[in-house]
């Protein structure tokens, strides 16, 4: 089953003799889950054949926990005030609780 998308996501992918860049917003949908080796998160945006797009994205765990560390080592530069945030440590800690759980 895929949510709304919350927020925004731009993806591009570039080639030798290629660019391709997509927006993903509002009425845009995702899903993501773990699968046995990783991550699989899937973006699509509805509608009529010249704007529908998909992106979908594996990422092993290995790299996945890469990618938390890094962003991890950034995080303190997002303010205090900000709502992103607030909705990263959210969420990171119902992940967290997920992982520990029972």
């Amino acid at each position: 089953m895929s949510k709304p998308v919350p927020d925004k996501a731009e993806i591009a992918l570039e080639y030798p003799d290629k660019f391709y860049v997509g927006t993903f917003e509002h009425s845009s949908r995702f899903q993501a889950r773990l699968e046995p080796t990783g991550l699989a998160l899937t973006l699509e945006r509805p509608g009529s054949e010249d704007v529908r797009k998909s992106v979908h994205l594996h990422l092993n765990y290995g790299l996945l926990a890469a990618i938390l560390r890094e962003i991890a080592a950034d995080a303190g530069a997002i303010p205090k005030d900000d709502l992103h945030r607030d909705q990263l440590a959210d969420a990171v800690a119902t992940l967290h609780a997920a992982l520990n759980g029972p």
